[in-house]
């Protein structure tokens, strides 16, 4: 399986190529998306000797995350599916971060701004990838919920921004925070491939950023 995979949901740009469960990837720090995502993209096609034409499917971070950057990532999975007739994958940034951290259970957040967190519980099956428990949402830190069982970890720009105001919410329900935790697209691939297998890939017409914010959530619409 070849699956190209891209992340520009928080301040970070990632791309990766994932092949048979390897992985080589591109990271930038910075809010350059634009100018680097695709610059990426074709380094790893060239060190991979691949055309788009070759990969199975292409997958990218769709939120929740800046709105800018969802918007940057879904315009350019697009763009780049059409050209190669190839499907796309939509994959919760929220579940990249998580499936970054080594831990069983972790508690996924990313600031939202506005005093508010992006922010999702994850529990990794048996093959270590993540499952959602419960439903994504964007909250304020203190209405932020976990299930009732202990030792979840906690991580991401949310984490980085209100970890008191969590650690105090939550309890003894997290039992760590990990700092300066970003999704990553090489864990967008990872779980981009297992999405693909069970046929969650969509046309590239269908590759929506999910905002979690109502009022933006309501104003889908198609990026060429």
């Amino acid at each position: 399986m070849k699956i190209l995979s891209l992340d520009t949901s928080t301040d970070v740009c990632s791309a990766a190529i994932w092949m048979d469960g390897a992985v080589a990837e591109r990271f930038e720090s910075g809010n350059r998306h634009s100018e680097f995502i695709l610059a990426m993209v074709d380094d790893l096609l060239a060190e991979a000797g691949l055309a788009l034409t070759q990969l199975d499917a292409i997958a990218f971070g769709r939120g929740p995350g800046s709105f800018t950057g969802l918007r940057i990532a879904a315009g350019v999975a697009q763009g780049l599916a059409y050209g190669a007739g190839l499907l796309v994958v939509p994959v919760s940034s929220l579940a990249a971060l998580a499936q970054g951290v080594d831990a069983p259970k972790v508690l996924a957040a990313l600031d939202a701004r506005m005093n508010q967190v992006y922010w999702g519980a994850y529990r990794k099956n048996q093959m270590g990838i993540v499952e959602l428990e419960g439903d994504e949402a964007v909250t304020t830190p203190h209405d932020v919920v976990i299930p009732k069982d202990e030792g979840w970890t906690g991580a991401g720009s949310g984490w980085d921004q209100y970890h008191i105001i969590l650690s105090q919410r939550l309890g003894n329900g997290v039992s760590s925070w990990k700092r300066q935790v970003y999704p990553r697209a090489r864990h967008v691939a990872q779980i981009g491939g297992v999405l693909f297998s069970n046929g969650k890939a969509v046309p590239p017409e269908l590759a929506y950023p999910v905002y979690l914010r109502d009022k933006v959530a309501e104003k889908k619409q198609n990026f060429p």
